[in-house]
């Protein structure tokens, strides 16, 4: 028998029209990952997405730390940022063995990427928590004794819901949030479900994951997630979270999949792509906040005065935005309304 339980969500026109838009574009995507060195596509994005999350809560280690702690060398950074990186990289390398729609796999990866950080790594929690914007509380999560049945519900509507993937990997995404379940590390047990779900869509999702998404539209992020609550209807949220998804599935075509801040994007700009705008549009897409003279050092085959003017081209067309003060803002990719 189906569960009686249902969150609360609407999906609107918009909804449906993205997730048209986003099957259309995973076929694309998919085919060119395949002329892609698959291995070294896989090592980049990891990387990326372990930097995109843990930067999202507080960790300043950067991508090239990050490598070199994966390669087993020793990085100057404070024990917990060594800590958390190692065990999201624990995490991540478990990906293709847990199951999105089991409870206890949720638990397994908890213990893997809160080991040593948190007393009940792997466990709900026993007491009541809370997100708080200084000292004003945002969110008062539901209480401890409520949370194994409320996720066991959740779990319940995952695996007998006939949505849509994308919806559903939406609502969990959300509704995780909104309960909560551990003492610490939800958020980015949250963005890692959801792209495990949505890894059972299309395995390309284990490559274009949530986290970096999110990590590039924080605000607007955190904003729907307040609206959802406040309207008791994640419609908005799933909205938010599919356009982002598709629109980052658009700003990858025409340009090499390859990318790192060391490697991947030095080749894929020097060797993979030949137009100038192209090239401008991957580092910035790939490195957003670069300033022009960090974007003319990373082609060197171009004199600073012609990136200035494909920048100046670029911004006219909408493509890319500058955001932050003149001495220390970036470029952006101007997100599609």
């Amino acid at each position: 028998m189906k569960s009686k339980y249902k969150p609360p969500f609407s999906i609107s026109t918009k909804s449906i029209n993205l997730i048209a838009g986003i099957s259309a574009q995973i076929e694309r995507y998919a085919i060119r990952m395949e002329q892609e060195d698959g291995l070294l596509l896989r090592k980049i994005n990891r990387i990326k997405t372990i930097q995109g999350s843990l930067a999202i809560e507080g960790n300043t280690l950067s991508e090239s730390m990050i490598t070199e702690i994966l390669e087993g060398k020793n990085v100057v950074a404070t024990l917990r940022e060594i800590q958390e990186v190692k065990n999201a990289i624990k995490t991540y390398d478990a990906f293709t063995t847990l199951n999105p729609y089991k409870v206890n796999d949720l638990l397994k990866a908890h213990g893997l990427m809160m080991e040593a950080l948190i007393d009940d790594a792997g466990r709900f929690r026993q007491g009541g928590v809370g997100v708080f914007a200084g000292t004003r509380a945002i969110h008062i999560a539901p209480p401890a004794n409520r949370v194994p049945f409320l996720m066991a519900d959740l779990f319940q509507w995952l695996n007998e819901s006939d949505d849509h993937l994308l919806i559903k990997s939406c609502v969990f995404h959300y509704e995780f949030e909104f309960i909560h379940p551990f003492t610490d590390g939800n958020g980015r047990m949250g963005r890692l479900w959801q792209s495990l779900i949505l890894s059972r869509l299309h395995p390309i999702f284990e490559h274009l994951p949530v986290e970096n998404i999110v990590f590039q539209n924080q605000q607007q992020y955190y904003e729907v997630i307040n609206q959802s609550t406040n309207a008791t209807d994640c419609g908005v949220f799933i909205e938010f979270m599919m356009d982002k998804i598709l629109t980052t599935l658009k700003n990858r075509q025409g340009v090499t999949l390859i990318t790192d801040n060391n490697v991947g994007v030095n080749v894929g700009v020097n060797v993979g792509v030949k137009n100038i705008s192209d090239k401008i549009l991957l580092m910035v897409e790939q490195k957003p906040g670069m300033n022009a003279n960090e974007i003319a050092a990373s082609i060197p085959d171009k004199t600073k005065r012609t990136i200035e003017r494909q920048i100046a081209k670029l911004k006219q067309a909408g493509t890319i935005e500058f955001k932050g003060a003149d001495k220390t803002g970036g470029y952006y990719i101007k997100t599609k309304e």
